[in-house]
């Protein structure tokens, strides 16, 4: 698990990304059983271990394909803030509300990325 994101897919799909205009972010990505939203004491936690990201999803998976021995590349969608970086309450319309704004971009970028995808 060393190398769980492949490097190659990686690189491509940022030169995919910046050929589109979409602004993406490399980063650690932290996983927590879910649903639910962490809590201000798990976030902090998650930041004394350099995550940038958490979520519910996305780890169990690449787990499993790098078993499969699958090259992974890991796209996600960041739809909140954390619990306590913000002076506001989370709210799950708010994630609906942020997932509909990035749809077109984001599935722009994974449709290309496939597209290019040499297997």
């Amino acid at each position: 698990m060393c190398k769980a994101y492949s490097p190659k897919l990686i690189e491509m799909c940022k030169k995919v990304a910046s050929d589109l205009g979409v602004d993406v972010k490399e980063g650690i990505y932290a996983f927590a059983q879910g649903p639910m939203y962490e809590t201000p004491a798990e976030i902090r936690a998650l930041g004394i271990l350099r995550a940038d990201a958490v979520g519910m999803s996305t780890v169990p998976e690449v787990i499993a394909a790098r078993h499969a021995n699958m090259n992974v590349l890991g796209i996600s969608c960041i739809t909140n803030m954390a619990a306590g970086i913000l002076d506001q309450p989370l709210t799950h319309e708010e994630v609906m509300k942020t997932a509909k704004e990035a749809e077109n971009k984001f599935t722009l970028l994974v449709k290309k990325v496939i597209s290019v995808w040499e297997v």
